[in-house]
């Protein structure tokens, strides 16, 4: 597995892999039950649950319907308070801006906090190709880095390896990035963490620069929040003399207060937490204590192009719990490179092709990675209706038409490879449309029904691939209704 996502097979080829690893497959199994059950018993705990939910998926809309407003007073209250904001439209730009504010400072290493934005723009291979060296700190995050792998899920990034796997990684690879593992280390928890911590200890100790992204900005101060586990954020967030966050353009909340919704939704959705046992916040800069030198960099790369969507932009509500990811049985099956995205799973199916546009095979391919069992839905703390946007996005795939990419509003031509499909969806409404012809079909499939072939020909063997297709009764519907009515009838004009 390379460092990078670029290049990466459709789902369908890539989960058809994925999904004949079998230690992959229990390794997420195990795993993925083990979280949404916790998370559940943490949730039950609220009897305003269902209101928090809703509340929180009100801030974000409102705050997407005038977004504009939000980060320019963001912008305003950052600078007030010291810092310096950077506008970045794609990946390109940010990476651009990263690589040269790192580069001011003299230094050739940086600690970086979990981010699910620098992922999303490559900012460590942007950064290796100008001799910078970028440090992942949060475990997992680690884990994946030093195996020379990609994440696989959005809170637990190495959900995809066991212990006895993380143990050889350590042994390995560790030398070659700093201290290195103990001798005879083994496959315990406690010792992997401690091989680890020994490892970063050194790092968060000797840089200068620290890189990170945001869980939340807070627009009437400025102030920036950062929610995790293990305690390696807030030493990259404190220590280094520069700090450099990316962050999303969506992340902003209006205020405080606001915020306190949030504060109670994502722990219990991600981590089944009560609360995060690390939250740290940040305003600007203060003289003696903690970064001197503050730059935000604020991340657009395709969130306008997804905001002009009226029915796509409730992605944007999106806070990263990964909930979605453990309720799905396509997730659990695939696992998370299959979706080639630093977002995998539902959430990743419906706001990587938002982000990136449906151009490529892979992009068009993901709405398509669901059974729409609506169980995301369920489980989203912000009401995110993943499946109401899966369709919208599988009807632009199939359909084209005006969306907006760059800022720009043009006309997409319907994906190759579904004319098969159009031509199907033509037909069985002209079928519907004709009573008399829909009955003669019906009526003709039932009574050729055991000459039915098991498998579909030509452009239905993919479909048929997988599946088994449903056996054809012996009367249709209409028949039996109009049988059983017409004897009914007749029993009871008998009867009077």
């Amino acid at each position: 597995m390379s460092g990078t996502y670029l290049g990466m097979p459709a789902f369908p080829r890539a989960a058809a892999a994925a999904t004949r690893d079998g230690r992959l497959r229990a390794n997420l199994t195990h795993a993925t039950h083990t979280i949404r059950d916790k998370r559940a018993a943490a949730v039950a705990e609220l009897d305003d649950w269902a209101e928090l939910r809703a509340a929180g998926a009100a801030v974000k809309d409102r705050t997407l319907r005038h977004l504009d407003h939000y980060l320019e007073q963001l912008e305003a209250a950052v600078t007030a308070a010291g810092g310096q904001v950077h506008w970045a439209v794609d990946a390109d730009e940010a990476n651009a801006l990263v690589t040269r504010l790192v580069r001011e400072t003299g230094e050739r290493e940086v600690v970086k906090v979990k981010s699910m934005a620098t992922q999303e723009i490559g900012l460590n291979d942007a950064l290796a190709r100008a001799g910078i060296r970028a440090y992942e700190t949060d475990l997992a995050e680690l884990i994946v880095q030093l195996g020379g792998d990609l994440p696989s899920h959005i809170l637990v990034p190495a959900i995809h390896r066991n212990r006895s796997e993380i143990r050889d990684i350590f042994r390995r690879e560790m030398a070659g990035w700093g201290r290195p593992a103990p001798e005879g280390l083994s496959d315990s928890p406690a010792e992997l963490a401690e091989a680890a911590r020994l490892h970063l200890r050194e790092k968060f100790l000797s840089a200068k620069v620290g890189i990170s992204g945001a869980n939340f900005m807070v627009a009437e101060t400025g102030t920036l929040v950062v929610v995790e586990s293990e305690g390696n954020g807030r030493m990259c967030l404190t220590l280094p003399e520069t700090l450099i966050s990316v962050v999303g353009i969506e992340k902003v909340v209006p205020s405080w207060q606001d915020l306190e919704v949030f504060l109670q939704l994502l722990p219990r959705s991600s981590t089944a937490e009560r609360m995060n046992p690390y939250t740290s916040t940040w305003t600007g800069t203060t003289d003696g204590d903690g970064p001197q030198t503050f730059h935000l960099v604020l991340l657009d790369n395709g969130r306008t192009d997804a905001l002009a969507d009226t029915v796509g932009r409730q992605a944007l509500r999106c806070i990263r719990c990964s909930a979605c990811l453990n309720v799905c049985p396509v997730y659990e099956r695939a696992g998370g490179h299959a979706y080639g995205s630093p977002y995998p799973g539902p959430i990743g199916a419906i706001l990587t092709p938002q982000l990136r546009g449906i151009g490529g095979p892979l992009e068009a391919s993901l709405p398509y990675a669901s059974s729409l069992c609506g169980a995301c839905y369920e489980v989203c703390p912000v009401a995110i209706d993943i499946p109401e946007v899966l369709v919208h996005l599988r009807e632009r795939v199939v359909q084209g038409g005006p969306v907006t990419r760059g800022g720009a509003r043009v006309v997409l031509k319907p994906a190759k490879g579904h004319a098969a499909e159009r031509a199907a969806m033509r037909a069985a409404a002209w079928a519907f449309d004709h009573p008399g012809a829909l009955r003669t079909g019906e009526r003709l499939a039932a009574r050729t029904r055991r000459l039915h072939p098991r498998r579909l020909p030509g452009p239905g063997r993919a479909w048929s691939a997988t599946r088994d297709l449903p056996e054809v009764p012996a009367e249709s519907f209409r028949d039996w209704w109009q049988r059983t009515r017409r004897t009914s009838a007749a029993q009871q004009g008998g009867s009077g």
